[in-house]
């Protein structure tokens, strides 16, 4: 990336009688490539044909005092978790937040014109100045993911269902026992949500694949933990996610938590209300949803449309 350079500084007299004197103007400042955060998880896109990026120069002084105009700067908008590996300098920078700005080069400075350079001893100077070139270095771009709301449950209990009815995201569903192989990721609204890959008893040992995810799960705000209703025990799958959770970080358990209970579409009432009651002692907020239930749906739609607002509210 090549932020742009500073036009030169002009040389220029004033050709009016009486009025004799350098007027000669300064070159504009060249344009800064800057990197804006947004929520937009496709925005890297952009980068993945296109390799390099120029900001406009500062264009050159002229006469009759008349500085160049600076260049505009090039903004370029990064989901948010995107690192900027400066390979030049060896430097990284993280945008964290929507509406986080951050340099990645600087424009070069304009040049000085011959009015600048002016003296009692020199009143007819014809020196100017080149504008300095702009910063250019090779960068690297990594997306960490930061996510507002991460889904986490042991594998098929219906978490890339719900991340593709609430948003454009196209997970692949099935009925089976191992994990999917990579975090899937939508937008609600703004809201960043990720599907985080089912983990397994011994993830933080390093069992099966979760474990490759559960870093992911530091840079999540609030966690949606999911229990199947195909399950025999629900306490025990539970606490063994929040046991490989503790495991690997303690500060996770400390996490925002909103326990869902899904697929109920495929039990009846009764098996329902005792599959809730065998969590009791946890002493938490329950909330059964199935896909195909629109009020349920409407229930996980009033949780996240709060969450949004307090993220609103903070930035």
């Amino acid at each position: 990336m090549t932020a742009g350079k500073g036009g030169k500084g002009a040389v220029n007299f004033n050709k009016n009688l009486m009025e004799l004197g350098p007027t000669g103007g300064s070159g504009g400042h060249g344009a800064s490539i800057w990197a804006e955060g947004i929520s937009d998880l496709g925005a890297l896109g952009q980068f993945r044909f296109k390799k390099e990026f120029h900001a406009e120069d500062g264009r050159d002084g002229r006469g009759q005092f008349r500085d160049g105009p600076d260049g505009e700067d090039l903004v370029l908008r990064m989901p948010v978790g995107t690192v900027i590996h400066n390979l030049t300098s060896g430097q990284s920078q993280e945008i964290t937040k929507v509406g986080e700005k951050i340099l990645v080069a600087k424009g070069g400075n304009g040049g000085k014109g011959n009015f600048l350079f002016r003296s009692a001893k020199n009143t007819s100077p014809e020196q100017y100045q080149e504008g300095l070139a702009g910063e250019s270095f090779d960068v690297r771009l990594e997306l960490k993911m930061i996510a507002d709301v991460g889904f986490v449950g042991l594998p098929n209990v219906g978490k890339s269902s719900l991340l593709n009815e609430l948003t454009n995201a196209h997970s692949k569903v099935a009925n089976y026992r191992f994990t999917t192989l990579e975090p899937n990721l939508g937008t609600y609204y703004g809201l960043i949500l990720a599907d985080i890959p089912g983990l397994i008893e011994g993830a933080s040992e390093g069992k099966g694949l979760g474990h490759k995810f559960l870093k992911h799960i530091e840079r999540t705000k609030v966690l949606f933990h999911f229990l199947s209703t195909g399950s025999e025990d629900l306490l025990a799958d539970y606490e063994t996610i929040r046991k490989e959770l503790g495991a690997h970080n303690p500060e996770l358990l400390a996490k925002p938590e909103h326990i869902l209970i899904s697929k109920t579409d495929m039990v009846t009432p009764e098996e329902l209300k005792e599959k809730i009651k065998s969590l009791k002692k946890l002493k938490k907020e329950i909330t059964p949803i199935s896909i195909l239930d629109e009020e349920s749906m409407e229930k996980v739609k009033k949780i996240l449309n709060k969450i949004g607002d307090e993220k609103t509210a903070t930035n």
